[in-house]
């Protein structure tokens, strides 16, 4: 019987994956999945190590057994045969994901015939993008760092593709764009595609209430929200510039729509545009926010206390190492972070007080915030500690108790949605009509 070579390994092991996924797609989980063996060998090593430690320290029977880690590590690592185990683990596993990645490098005009047909691979879908989205939120920042195929580059879209940012190709694809230019950012963990709820026959989306309602011509950013917020402000900044500059229309009114991480990108790209006297800064008109954690999420400074937790103790040290894991993007929520100055020459993972540069809210701008509430009415207790179940009621109206980190809101242009999730924000008709009442009259 002949051995399967390991083209037919992979094209077994292909064959029960999603149908959604592209051959780069497999490329990158594959390199994920390598670097998570190798993460998941290191924390066995130092945890073994640490233990090892703690229990012969005291004994004097700590030798030349133990070498103790590089400065910034979680802990001593074994030597001997027992880092000599460890050691080997790491190449096979470096070898065989090398081997997997090169496979699949030289099969992939095989194996995408194979499975979607000389067609080549189909365009992107829904269930993709939610997966790529999903990771990219988590990972983002380190998919970048080893230049994984799974991450997501910045682009305005239009119906789920990217737009050329030329006034030719903005005419052919909106060939109804108005002076109206209606620019919306999704959140944490989301794309694009996720502000349309139902399905064709029942689909419902803000913006095209907008446009229909109000005249706007929408279009939608789409990024990596693993990175430091300030980071892809920065590049926001850059495109709207493009945007505007190349619209087929003279641009009378700017207005960005924001969901949740997308209002902290937002007043990012405002400030760039500020200090750098970008031209569609004077166009822009209205900021809505729905459910922007402007003073963070507890949910993130949760992680944050878990990681001082486990990292205060010498055996446990290493399982910090998990918490981790999670993205710039996701640690930016901890106290809103805007500004690469919150973050710049700082350990991101260390506990410690909000110590954020105080940025308001753009000026000559109507800004306007919608929080939600899962109460079906005021409740002190709740709207403070759980709000719409990610952000607490007074983050996302911008309200804190120092005096400097208060965002002024005009009071007619804060609203709050009770019985209401933050998920939910994407998609009720209250809000749409809430939304239609501001930009109307603003």
């Amino acid at each position: 019987m002949t051995k399967p070579t390991l083209l037919d390994q992979l094209n077994d092991q292909l064959s029960k994956l999603p149908t959604y996924l592209h051959v780069s797609d497999i490329q990158g989980l594959s390199q994920l999945a390598t670097q998570g063996v190798l993460g998941v060998t290191g924390l066995a090593e130092s945890v073994q190590g640490n233990v090892y430690k703690t229990v012969a320290t005291p004994f004097g029977l700590l030798g030349s057994r133990f070498i103790d880690a590089a400065p910034g590590s979680s802990g001593v690592k074994p030597g001997g045969i027992t880092g000599l185990v460890y050691g080997s683990i790491r190449g096979i596993t470096r070898l065989a994901g090398g081997a997997v990645n090169v496979a699949l490098s030289k099969a992939g005009p095989l194996i995408t015939e194979r499975f979607y047909g000389q067609g080549g691979a189909p365009a992107s879908s829904p269930e993709r993008e939610a997966v790529l989205s999903a990771i990219n939120g988590v990972l983002g920042d380190q998919l970048l760092a080893t230049a994984n195929p799974l991450t997501i580059s910045m682009s305005l879209r239009h119906e789920g593709k990217p737009l050329l940012l030329n006034k030719a190709a903005l005419a052919q694809r909106l060939p109804k764009a108005t002076g109206k230019l209606l620019v919306v950012l999704h959140g944490l963990c989301m794309n694009d595609l996720q502000w349309t709820a139902g399905d064709d026959n029942n689909a419902y989306n803000h913006a095209d209430r907008l446009a229909k309602e109000l005249g706007y011509t929408p279009v939608y950013l789409h990024y990596n929200t693993g990175l430091h917020t300030s980071i892809n402000g920065q590049q926001f900044a850059g495109l709207l510039e493009q945007l505007v500059n190349e619209w087929p229309e003279p641009v009378q009114d700017l207005t960005l729509l924001a969901h949740s991480m997308g209002g902290l990108v937002s007043r990012s790209a405002c400030h760039v545009a500020e200090l750098a006297h970008m031209t569609w800064r004077s166009k822009l008109k209205n900021v809505v926010f729905l459910g922007t954690p402007h003073h963070g999420a507890p949910l993130e400074r949760v992680g944050n206390w878990i990681d001082t937790t486990l990292g205060s103790n010498r055996v446990t040290k290493p399982f910090a190492a998990i918490g981790q894991i999670r993205s710039s993007g996701i640690t930016d929520l901890r106290y809103g972070h805007v500004l690469e100055s919150s973050w710049l020459n700082k350990d991101r993972f260390e506990r410690s007080p909000d110590s954020r540069e105080p940025l308001p809210l753009p000026t000559g701008v109507s800004c306007f915030s919608v929080a939600a509430s899962t109460s079906d009415e005021p409740s002190a207790v709740k709207d403070a500690v759980i709000g719409d179940g990610l952000v607490p009621l007074k983050s996302a109206l911008g309200q804190h108790d120092e005096a400097a980190h208060c965002l002024d809101f005009a009071p007619g242009n804060q609203w709050t949605a009770y019985g209401t999730h933050h998920m939910d924000l994407l998609n009720r008709p209250g809000v749409t009509a809430q939304m239609l009442k501001w930009l109307a009259l603003s």
